[in-house]
């Protein structure tokens, strides 16, 4: 199964990670972060689980560039 994130949801968890890096998360970021992954879950029919595990995969171990 293929979980499509939205460059919105994308955008919200690479805030929050950069909060964490420097000991600074906020409720409201993850507030916003959990409820954005709800949301798209909801929407794709997908499991809320899954959508958030493939986008921290995506932010926090990005695939190396290959060039």
């Amino acid at each position: 199964m293929v979980i499509e994130l939205t460059d919105e949801l994308i955008g919200l968890e690479r805030a929050a990670w950069s909060e964490m890096q420097v000991n600074a998360l906020t409720l409201e970021t993850v507030v916003r972060v959990q409820a954005a992954i709800t949301a798209r879950a909801e929407a794709t029919g997908q499991s809320r689980y899954e959508v958030e595990r493939e986008l921290k995969r995506i932010v926090r171990h990005p695939e190396p560039d290959a060039g």
